[in-house]
């Protein structure tokens, strides 16, 4: 069992008969009353983030999450299909609204790690640094080049990021997915 001081960042908890992590916590204690964790947790089945506080009474399971690789498969009709890479037949679904935002850096057999609890798939992360190619973006024009400006590219997976003027159609960037930027060009279109 979990006490209310237990929950760090990271730690994944039953509360509710729902699985949740910790996403922040601080301990308060005011003059002539009970301590108090003050901790924002999101809901690992839906992906909701709720604020609450936990009192010295409140004890929790600690939730068994564990985390496998899978790949992305392809989207159809608002769900997302990933497979087991050692056993390509045993499939995972997840609907778009556990996805979240995590589908604009989905490609075919990106790899990502998912967070199980028992068999269910709850959601997934993708890789911090990505490559992606640019399909859409305006040509950088030769005088602008001198302030460092930027300008908005279309990736192939349909997200759209700043980038550097210097950057044409069809180069292939790394892209930070969790800040959604641009973090340097890996290949210069041909």
């Amino acid at each position: 069992m979990l006490a209310y001081t237990d929950l760090k960042k990271g730690t994944a908890f039953i509360w509710n008969d729902k699985p949740y992590e910790v996403l922040e916590s601080s301990f308060s204690r005011m003059q002539q009353r009970k301590a108090v964790v003050s901790a924002k947790i999101r809901d690992l089945t839906t992906g909701k983030i709720l604020e609450t506080s936990f009192q010295p009474s409140n004890q929790f399971q600690e939730a068994d999450i564990e985390k496998r690789t899978l790949n992305f498969l392809y989207y159809h009709r608002g769900e997302y299909v990933f497979s087991n890479p050692a056993n390509p037949k045993e499939r995972f679904v997840l609907d778009e609204e556990a996805v979240g935002q995590n589908k604009q850096w989905l490609k075919k057999e990106t790899s990502v790690t998912a967070l199980f609890f028992g068999e269910k798939l709850l959601t997934f992360t993708v890789p911090v640094k990505m490559d992606l190619k640019v399909t859409e973006t305006p040509p950088g024009v030769q005088g602008d080049r001198a302030q460092g400006g930027t300008k908005a590219a279309t990736l192939e997976t349909g997200a759209v990021i700043q980038v550097p003027l210097f950057i044409n159609q069809d180069d292939i960037v790394r892209v930070n997915t969790e800040t959604s930027e641009y973090a340097e060009r890996m290949e210069k279109a041909g």
